[in-house]
């Protein structure tokens, strides 16, 4: 595993069709980015203290906090925004005595203003953990204030798919482990993986390590047993970062590459054991199997090769023995030869009976 740090496993659990996963999470700090270094912060402007967060009210269009004369409402209610991407909020102050109105960040500052509003705008934002508070002073109540919450994300940088301990085909009804690797993102408790196999999908993992706020790499595991169907079908993930309605739509989804399973399987009998062919055809009985069985076909114990043109003489009871990389098997199959009276001439001869019959009909 490519991953350093202390890992911390998690258990996460989801079961979608015949797949069951047996998650593991692990969490590690992503590598440091440059732009992660910030300037030195301007000299702190020196303001009252402020008394604990008053009652706060959520709204679609903003939000409000308000105690007795204490009117305050912020513009977007919960800030979402990409690491690096500019960042503009407003607060306003109705229906009450104020001194001044302004924000208490801890990056790019507003001035104190005796304005009805004042608007917080950084050009680029890069503090992972930022709190965002505005407030207003009265002459009579003193402060009040209301808490903006400010998400900051990151989509992955690089999602991968690989079978863990394993390169070689996969065995059919054996159990194998699929690894989505989501390196780099952030905030990574809003992550959603989701393993495809074909165009279903096996399982959806959430992760747990929901403890920081900055870029963390996470692995998550899925245990599958594969069916002769999945021989030949491409297997992938993809990672969702549902950052909620105030969040991008769609939310931002980074899929991994594909990869092509081969599943060795057989031998299968491809044919009924109970088969009716028509005199004159080719008797044949398909075997199959990855890679493809060697076939031999015996009856009354001698080694016999299938007729190209089926007669009466080749009714009775075959056996087909089967030889494959994973196993032997042997079946028996019953041949019925239908001659001139059979099930499928008579058929035959009733449908020419009716054309004629529709034929006279249209001369007369």
């Amino acid at each position: 595993m490519w991953t350093s740090g202390r890992p911390i496993t998690l258990l996460l659990v989801c079961l979608l069709g015949s797949a069951t996963s047996s998650p593991v999470s692990i969490c590690t700090a992503a590598p440091p980015l440059l732009s992660q270094i910030s300037p030195p912060s301007p000299a702190p402007t020196i303001l009252p203290s402020l008394p604990s967060p008053s009652l706060s009210l959520v709204s679609t269009s903003g939000a409000s906090a308000g105690k007795g004369s204490c009117q305050l409402t912020v513009s977007p209610s919960t800030l979402v925004v990409r690491y690096e991407d500019p960042v503009t909020a407003n607060c306003s102050v109705e229906g009450m005595d104020y001194i001044g109105l302004g924000w208490e960040v801890s990056l790019a500052k507003p001035d104190f203003t005796m304005g009805h509003f004042v608007v917080w705008t950084v050009d680029r934002m890069t503090n992972w953990s930022l709190t965002a508070s505005c407030y207003a002073l009265s002459p009579d109540g003193g402060p009040c204030h209301i808490n903006l919450p400010v998400i900051v994300y990151k989509p992955p940088d690089n999602v991968s798919i690989s079978l863990v301990n394993h390169d070689r085909p996969m065995l059919e009804n054996h159990r194998y482990t699929l690894q989505c690797a989501v390196e780099g993102v952030a905030p990574v408790e809003n992550l959603t993986v989701t393993f495809y196999g074909g165009q279903t999908a096996l399982g959806q993992l959430q992760s747990n390590c929901n403890r920081s706020k900055e870029p963390v790499t996470e692995i998550f595991t899925l245990n599958f047993t594969p069916s002769k169907d999945d021989d030949g079908a491409e297997f992938w993930c993809e990672a969702e970062l549902d950052l909620g309605p105030e969040g991008p739509q769609p939310p931002p989804v980074v899929k991994s590459q594909h990869i092509t399973a081969t599943v060795l399987f057989g031998p299968q009998l491809g044919c009924p054991t109970k088969l009716r062919v028509r005199e004159g055809e080719i008797l044949s009985c398909e075997v199959r199997g990855n890679p493809q069985p060697l076939v031999t076909w015996f009856r009354d114990g001698q080694v016999v090769a299938l007729p190209t043109s089926s007669s009466r003489k080749h009714a009775g009871t075959y056996m087909v023995m089967a030889k494959g990389p994973l196993e032997h098997k042997n079946f028996t199959v019953e041949v019925e030869v239908l001659g001139g009276g059979g099930t499928a001439n008579s058929c035959n001869g009733h449908f020419l009976l009716a054309v004629s019959i529709i034929q006279m009909i249209n001369w007369l």
